[in-house]
């Protein structure tokens, strides 16, 4: 069954014909204003795997660093995926629809979390970048 997922307003819809993989959660204070949340939600996804089934016009792409980016809703400001060399590399977990059948495995940069955030005690977490 393929994972689908579409922005708040509904106008962008993708689908992935595969599974979502290495779901984590960002807590830098860049993930935080990216998307408007205490964390991200990220699932990587296989690019040849991943569709846009309507609205790609209404994409708006940031780059964030080189070769790195977002894409999000023109009209009602959705963060929907991350790019790498300017193909969808990732999702975020708030846009997928029904159930990904994926878990947050980690959680990164928890160093750098607002100070309002408390972290549940025997979550996988790293002050900075998962170990390689």
């Amino acid at each position: 069954m393929a994972i689908t997922g579409e922005c708040f307003c509904g106008s962008i819809k993708y689908q992935i014909k595969g599974n979502l993989k290495d779901a984590r959660s960002c807590h830098c204070s860049r993930c935080r204003k990216a998307f408007s949340a205490q964390a991200s939600a990220y699932a990587v996804v296989n690019p040849d795997e991943f569709t846009w089934l309507q609205g790609k016009e209404l994409l708006t792409s940031y780059q964030s660093m080189e070769d790195f980016g977002l894409q999000f809703c023109s009209k009602c400001g959705s963060t929907l995926c991350g790019t790498y060399k300017n193909k969808v590399h990732g999702v975020t977990l708030g846009c997928v629809n029904g159930d990904p059948n994926i878990e947050i495995g980690y959680h990164i940069f928890v160093g750098s979390k607002a100070t309002w955030e408390i972290i549940p005690e025997g979550v996988v977490a790293y002050d900075e970048g998962p170990p390689e």
